[in-house]
């Protein structure tokens, strides 16, 4: 039987939902395909975000013909024919472009991925590969030069999962329209919060429930919980996950470990999911600790990788370290409150330019007009050189972004950085 996610791909762009930070009408994205003038490209992000899909319909809308391989299982081999395909469709009397979609293209090795390189310069290929992974570290530089289009995507979010749900309950071509299912607003809201921004996810659940529950009774949340084996104590107590997050931040930044574990425990207790914990602990390590305990963003990235591999329940091990680690360390938000100030000036003032003796002076005529000529090296000088950095009329203000504090580490940044200069803004 063909999977529910499956039956439901989008078929068109006015179908397709999510990824609307580059997919709009009128975005240079959509024009470039009704426009059948879209290249190659790369699309990456999480599973379940419409990737392949939006790769199938490129494909269609631009009247070309379309092959998909998957990295795992694939290799040179089969590309290789498909571009000698590909060329006979080029070059003969169809004259028709070839889109070749190659899923989790991150897999392939460097020689692999360089076999594409000769068919995208002639352009006999249109690509378009798909990556779970960062492609600027997982995708050669020498295929990044030649596919200058690049488009993350990101999980959707509960509104639009809802949106997909409610839409494939309804449908009664592909969907499940021709069911007497009824689904109260809270399972739905609970399906769309727990398939965590992947829309495969949640489609496959609902057909899993729609095939085995009783159509008499409406689906009820403790179905959904059951049928993705989750807790939803969040429902069930009535907790509110923001909330909670807040009384976490909250009770770290008031160095409170017992109140932030407390809080951090009922998080869990309501299922909350590894990554929104993992996320907002990352930030209060810069945020709220930052200079006090540089060290703590390192630990906490470490304990979030480390309970994102082992998963839940053990996972709370290392997100308790965290949480104890963040709220017993000195704090400090100078870090933070520094990138703050100097924003509020770039948005609020007229910033001069950059002074000559800072600006590039490694291309021709750039000493002519004096740029860099002045630059003093401060290694040159044991490490340290008084000299100006900031534009002009922010040095002559005095404007100062940090202000360190006594707490914990930060106080010897201080003391270093006042032993540089008694007087900062000493004019020379």
């Amino acid at each position: 039987m063909i999977p529910l996610s499956t039956r439901m791909r989008p078929q068109s762009l006015d179908e397709f939902t999510g990824q609307e930070h580059f997919l709009y009408k009128g975005s240079l994205f959509y024009n470039s395909i009704k426009n059948k003038t879209f290249d190659s490209a790369i699309f990456f992000g999480p599973s379940g975000t419409g990737k392949t899909t939006l790769a199938r319909i490129i494909a269609r809308e631009m009247g070309g013909n379309f092959h998909e391989l998957n990295a795992s299982v694939s290799g040179t081999k089969e590309l290789k024919e498909l571009i000698e395909q590909a060329k006979v469709s080029f070059y003969g009397l169809e004259n028709k472009t070839t889109y070749v979609y190659i899923d989790e293209f991150h897999r392939w090795s460097k020689l692999q991925q360089d076999s594409l390189l000769k068919a995208l310069e002639e352009g006999v290929i249109k690509f378009i590969g798909s990556t779970t992974e960062n492609p600027y570290f997982s995708i050669n530089n020498a295929i990044l030069s030649r596919v200058r289009n690049i488009y993350e995507f990101k999980r959707h979010s509960e509104a639009q999962l809802i949106e997909i749900i409610k839409r494939t309950i309804s449908d009664k071509d592909r969907g499940l329209g021709c069911l007497n299912i009824t689904w109260e607003e809270d399972a739905i809201s609970v399906l769309a919060e727990l398939s965590n921004g992947d829309a495969r996810v949640a489609l496959d659940t609902l057909g899993f429930i729609s095939d085995n529950v009783d159509e008499s009774v409406p689906v009820k949340k403790e179905q959904v919980a059951e049928a993705m084996q989750r807790k939803i104590g969040f429902y069930d107590k009535g907790d509110d996950r923001y909330n909670l997050l807040s009384a976490l931040q909250k009770s770290i930044r008031g160095s409170d470990p017992d109140a932030a574990i407390h809080y951090f425990a009922r998080l869990i207790d309501g299922g909350a999911d590894i990554q929104m914990i993992g996320r907002r602990l990352m930030v209060i390590a810069s945020e709220d600790v930052g200079m006090a305990y540089p060290s703590a963003v390192s630990i906490v990235t470490s304990c979030v990788q480390a309970a994102l591999m082992v998963g839940l329940p053990e996972a709370a091990i290392n997100l308790s370290q965290a949480v104890i680690l963040l709220a017993s360390a000195p704090k400090s938000n100078a870090s933070y409150m520094a990138y703050e100030n100097a924003m509020s000036d770039i948005r609020h003032k007229k910033i001069d330019d950059v002074p000559n003796h800072l600006r590039d002076s490694h291309y021709s005529g750039a000493k002519k007009m004096g740029y860099g000529t002045e630059y003093k090296y401060p290694h040159a000088y044991g490490g340290y050189v008084k000299q100006q950095y900031l534009p002009d009329n922010l040095y002559y203000e005095g404007v100062s972004y940090y202000n360190p504090t006594e707490n914990g580490s930060e106080s010897s940044f201080k003391k270093y950085l006042e032993s540089l200069d008694k007087n900062k803004w000493q004019k020379k």
